[in-house]
C-alpha cells in the first residue's frame, strides 16, 4: 500500500515515474500493455491497487502491479539503468542481484517458473468458480423461470457450458495432484494437459455456438424483464460488475489463452526438467486444440455459401450437398468419358467431402450451370492414368485419371488439359480423402439443425445470397461495444476478465470463408 501511494503522490506532484517488470506479461487484450521481464514502464496511472496504467515507448495500456516493482531510484538516468541491466544479466555476479529482484531464494529462472505455475493454478481456480457462477447463478435460476426461457433457448444461450464446467473441474483435480506446494518451479503439469487433450476439443461446440448465444441475448435484452430477471441472478450470485454476455466470452478467450500459459512455462523450465518433454508436447498438443476449433469455425462458416451455390445450380436432383458434405476441397473443368459410349463431355466438378458434384455450363450464359451428376467419394478409388491406350475404354488419353468404383461396376474417365492441373486433382483427391477421415477422429459432423439453417437462410432471402459474416454480425457488433471495464479494487488481477475492442485486422477465427473462391464464377 505503502508502494501504491508514493507512486500516486510522485505521479500528482507531476514526476515521471518508472518500474522494472519482475516477470512477463503475455496479454491477447487490445488496452492491456504487454512486456518482457526487466523491461522498464513508465507509471502514468496508479489510483488502482491492482491494475495500473502504463506506457512502453509508444505503446500504452493497463498492466497488473504485481508484475512490476517500482525502481528504487527514481532520478536514475532511463540510459544508465537500462545500462546496468544489460551489465547485470551479462555478468555472474549480478545474476544473482538480478535473482533478488524476483524474489528470494530460488534462482533467476526457477523463481520464473514458480511465477508461471502459480498464474496457472490461480487462474484456472479463478476459472472454475467464473464457470459456477454461470451454471448456478444464471442457467439454474433461469431453468425454474419455464415462463420466460424454453430449454432450447437455454442451450442457444449457454451452449455446451455447463459440459465445460464437469471436465474443467476433473482438470483442476489433476492440475492440484501435480501441483508442488512447497516447491512450485518442481511441479510437472505437463501431463495433465496431455491427459485431457482430446477433452479440451469440447470447447469447438461452445466456440462455434457463441456467435448464436450473442445474437439470442441481444435479442432478449431489448425487452425490460430479462435485463432486470439477469442483474438479479448476478447480484444474488455476488458476480463481478459484468453483463451476462461478457462471462460467456470467457471460455472462448480461456481456450486460446493455454498455448501462451504453456509457452511461457516451457521458457522458464530447464531441458533437464522432469516436466520438459510434457510441456513441450502440451504446448504442441493446445495449439493443434486451438487449430482444429479454428478449422471447424471456419467450415461452419462455409455452409451458407455451399448452400446459396447448391440453389444457383440448374435442375438440381437428389439430397442436398449439407446432407453429406460440409467443405469445398477443389474444383475444376475436366472432360469427362463414362462407360459403355465413351462419349467426351466438358463437364465442371465440385469436389466436397464424401462426394463429387459435377454440371455442365450453358452454351449463351457461362456462368449458369445444370446439375448433370454426382459421384459418391467413399466408393471410389481413384488411378493416375498414364498417357497413351486406355485398356477400359480402348482409347488415347492423356493427362487422365481414373475414379473407379470398389464394387467395379462404375468406371469415369477424367482428362485435364495440361499435366499440372491432373497433378493439382490428384492431390485434392487425396486430401479428401485426409479430410474425411480427420473428421472421423475428431468426430465432426453438421447437426440437421445447421443444415436446415443454411437453406433456409438461402430460401427466405429469395436468391440473396447471406453470407455468414452477415448472419453473425451481431457478434462483432457486440464485441466493438465492449470497453474496458471498471477495474474491482477488491479482486486479484486473474478475476477481472477484459472485453476489449478487438483489434481492426482479420482473425484466422473468423476469414477463412474467403477459402471458397472456387465458387466465384
Amino acid at each position: 500500500m505503502e508502494v501504491v501511494l508514493s507512486s500516486r503522490r510522485l505521479i500528482s506532484d507531476g514526476s515521471v515515474v518508472y518500474a522494472e517488470a519482475l516477470w512477463d506479461h503475455v496479454t491477447m487484450d487490445d488496452q492491456e500493455l504487454g512486456f518482457k521481464a526487466g523491461d522498464v514502464i513508465e507509471v502514468v496511472d496508479a489510483t488502482n491497487k491492482e491494475w495500473w496504467w502504463g506506457r512502453i515507448m509508444d505503446s500504452e495500456g493497463w498492466f497488473p502491479a504485481s508484475f512490476v516493482r517500482l525502481r528504487v531510484n527514481q532520478d536514475e538516468p532511463m540510459e544508465e539503468y537500462l545500462a546496468h541491466l544489460e551489465e547485470a544479466q551479462a555478468g555472474e555476479e549480478d545474476q544473482a542481484a538480478l535473482g533478488l529482484l524476483l524474489g528470494p531464494g530460488l534462482p533467476c529462472k526457477e523463481q520464473m517458473r514458480t511465477n508461471v505455475i502459480n498464474e496457472i493454478m490461480s487462474t484456472e481456480r479463478d476459472y472454475i468458480k467464473h464457470l459456477k457462477d454461470i451454471c448456478e447463478g444464471y442457467i439454474k435460476q433461469c431453468r425454474k423461470r419455464t415462463d420466460m426461457f424454453t430449454e432450447e433457448q437455454l442451450r442457444t444461450i449457454f451452449g455446451n457450458i455447463e459440459e465445460i464446467y464437469r471436465f474443467q473441474r476433473k482438470f483442476l483435480k489433476g492440475l492440484e495432484k501435480k501441483f508442488n506446494k512447497e516447491q512450485p518451479h518442481l511441479s510437472e503439469i505437463g501431463c495433465c494437459f496431455l491427459e485431457h487433450q482430446t477433452d479440451f476439443q469440447i470447447y469447438s461446440e461452445y466456440c462455434n455456438n457463441h456467435p448464436n448465444a450473442c445474437v439470442q441475448l441481444s435479442k432478449l435484452m431489448k425487452v425490460n424483464k430479462y435485463v432486470f430477471f439477469f442483474e438479479a441472478c448476478r447480484l444474488l450470485q455476488k458476480m463481478i460488475d459484468i453483463s451476462l454476455d461478457g462471462f460467456l466470452l470467457t471460455p472462448v478467450q480461456k481456450i486460446c489463452k493455454y498455448p501462451l500459459q504453456l509457452a511461457e512455462l516451457l521458457k522458464y523450465t530447464n531441458p533437464q526438467h522432469r516436466d520438459y518433454k510434457d510441456v513441450e508436447a502440451a504446448l504442441n498438443a493446445m495449439k493443434n486444440v486451438a487449430r482444429l476449433i479454428n478449422e471447424r469455425k471456419r467450415r461452419l462458416e462455409n455452409i451458407d455459401k455451399i448452400a446459396q451455390w447448391q440453389s444457383s445450380i440448374e435442375d438440381w436432383e437428389g439430397e442436398d450437398v449439407l446432407s453429406r458434405s460440409s467443405d469445398l476441397i477443389f474444383s475444376g473443368e475436366l472432360t469427362k468419358l463414362s462407360q459403355p459410349q465413351a462419349k467426351s463431355q466438358q463437364r465442371m466438378f465440385f469436389l466436397f467431402d464424401h462426394q463429387m458434384v459435377y454440371c455442365k455450363k450453358d452454351l449463351l450464359r457461362r456462368d449458369m450451370l445444370y446439375y448433370k451428376g454426382r459421384v459418391d467419394m467413399d466408393h471410389m478409388e481413384v488411378m493416375d492414368v498414364e498417357d497413351g491406350k486406355e485398356k477400359d475404354f480402348n482409347i488415347s488419353v492423356k493427362n487422365a485419371l481414373k475414379l473407379r468404383s470398389l464394387a467395379g461396376d462404375e468406371v469415369h474417365l477424367l482428362c485435364a488439359k495440361k499435366p499440372e492441373q491432373k497433378q493439382r486433382w490428384l492431390r485434392a483427391f487425396a486430401d479428401e480423402r485426409r479430410q474425411v477421415q480427420h473428421d472421423r477422429e475428431t468426430g465432426f459432423s453438421l447437426t440437421e439443425v445447421q443444415k436446415k439453417q443454411a437453406m433456409l437462410n438461402v430460401s427466405s432471402n429469395e436468391g440473396c445470397f447471406v453470407s455468414s459474416s452477415a448472419v453473425t454480425r451481431p457478434y462483432y457488433d457486440f464485441l466493438l461495444r465492449q470497453k474496458h471495464p471498471s477495474l474491482p479494487t477488491a479482486l486479484p488481477q486473474q478475476q477481472v476478465f477484459m472485453l476489449a475492442e478487438p483489434k481492426r485486422k482479420t482473425s484466422t477465427f473468423w476469414h477463412n470463408i474467403g477459402r471458397l473462391t472456387p465458387f466465384k464464377k
